[in-house]
């Protein structure tokens, strides 16, 4: 079961991804990143990508996808914010955008 990030863990956990281009959602205990592909192909090849970890690891993304963009939020619903797995997954998610 998933936990909450204490506050030393989100400047551990949350510093390196900010650092990537994440974004912290207002008024909610979420992060956002916008990944732009030069087309639909490969904006869903790389969610089919990212669609498989989530699968894998059970934890599923708020996502969007319009032509060339692909817009992520993560956040753990069920424990009302983020956790260890929202990071885990937007640095797979980060791994994944050069190989589409």
């Amino acid at each position: 079961m998933s936990e909450l990030l204490s506050d030393a863990a989100r400047d551990v956990m949350l510093k390196p991804l900010i650092d990537n281009g994440w974004v912290m959602v207002p008024d909610r205990d979420a992060i956002r990143k916008t990944y732009e592909f030069p087309g639909f192909v490969e904006a869903f090849g790389w969610m089919t990508q990212a669609a498989i970890w989530a699968e894998k690891w059970n934890h599923h993304p708020e996502w969007s996808n319009v032509y060339g963009r692909v817009d992520v939020v993560l956040t753990t619903h069920s424990v009302g914010g983020l956790s260890a797995l929202d990071a885990k997954l937007a640095r797979k998610f980060d791994s994944l955008e050069g190989a589409s």
